[in-house]
């Protein structure tokens, strides 16, 4: 299959033009495509990273982790929660503690054989190296019951801040107080884009994301209510089960909005496989993979390419060309 690049900054798959001719929604994810989370939910993976390591490990080393360990992770297909990441990344770091190894080298072992089973991937490779890593798994008690473990305490703490996080959990944080990393977020979506899409998708424009809904309201603002949101899925209010790569929730969605063709709009492995799945399944989909905000945006492009994505841009603002090219 040979995909085209039809204009600076967008690819497409020529195989599917008469397909995306009939488009009649778009769905969109958040995290990287509709904001751009290098400042706060990376951030936030880097310093609960450094906080257990620490406080619960006891292992005396910080800024361990890079924004290219953090997305070697996500390509993988099974890593679309952030606090999944960080438990990778703290098993990872006790795992080479424990052999008296490097870990920036160890954990490229990790990452290559991570796979779409996500965090168990990892547990099954760390086993199969005789690592023992009971012990802060124990600590950790993670993934363990929804909202009530260790790490995604901490991590939330760090990630929402006082305020928000005794919004949502209604508790108080006992590690962390002040503003959270969410207040890092850049939002890249704008009311022009809105109405460009209007044009062509009227009210079926809708949310898929691994964020609750109070976490994209917070930082959308008045940009949120611009979606479908009774046909809208946030990921971190369901169960645990229905994560990406799990087509269900996208499945739903465009059952909801009563759709024909719907375009998926995303950043990561998840995404695309996630898209493939719910086309596979008899519900139309088009996949447009979105490459510009990551930290290292050609090997994103790269990426999408080998895996014949739909669609390939630069950014959510060549959406509406991209649509009027084919």
């Amino acid at each position: 299959m040979i995909l085209k690049e039809i204009d600076e900054g967008i690819i497409i798959d020529p195989t599917k033009i008469e397909k995306m001719k009939k488009l009649d929604s778009i769905i969109f994810d958040c995290d990287g495509v509709l904001i751009d989370v290098s400042n706060s939910y990376d951030l936030a993976i880097k310093k609960t990273v450094d906080f257990v390591i620490k406080e619960i490990a006891q292992v005396n080393e910080s800024g361990l982790i890079t924004t290219k360990m953090i997305e070697g992770f996500k390509t993988s297909g099974g890593f679309n929660d952030e606090i999944d990441v960080t438990y990778a990344l703290i098993l990872g770091i006790v795992a080479a503690k424990k052999q008296n190894i490097l870990f920036s080298d160890f954990i490229l072992q990790v990452i290559a054989n991570a796979d779409q089973t996500g965090i168990k991937s990892v547990e099954r490779y760390l086993d199969a190296m005789n690592v023992d890593v009971s012990d802060i798994k124990q600590k950790l008690a993670y993934p363990g019951k929804k909202f009530h473990n260790l790490l995604s305490s901490i991590f939330d703490e760090i990630f929402y801040g006082s305020e928000l996080y005794e919004q949502l959990y209604k508790r108080k944080p006992q590690f962390f107080h002040g503003l959270g990393l969410i207040e890092n977020d850049v939002v890249l979506l704008n009311k022009d884009l809105v109405a460009k899409l209007r044009n062509r998708f009227d009210k079926k424009i809708a949310i898929l994301t691994g964020r609750g809904n109070l976490s994209a309201k917070h930082s959308l603002k008045d940009l949120f209510k611009e979606f479908d949101l009774n046909n809208s899925k946030f990921l971190e209010d369901e169960p645990r089960e229905m994560a990406k790569p799990n087509p269900q929730s996208l499945i739903s969605t465009i059952r909801g909005m009563n759709a024909t063709v719907s375009l998926y709009v995303g950043d990561s492995m998840e995404d695309h496989i996630m898209a493939r799945k719910a086309d596979e399944s008899g519900m139309p989909t088009i996949f447009c993979g979105v490459y510009g905000t990551s930290k290292d945006p050609e090997s994103k492009k790269s990426l999408f390419e080998s895996h014949n994505a739909d669609i390939i841009v630069k950014s959510i603002d060549l959406i509406p060309k991209t649509l009027n090219l084919v």
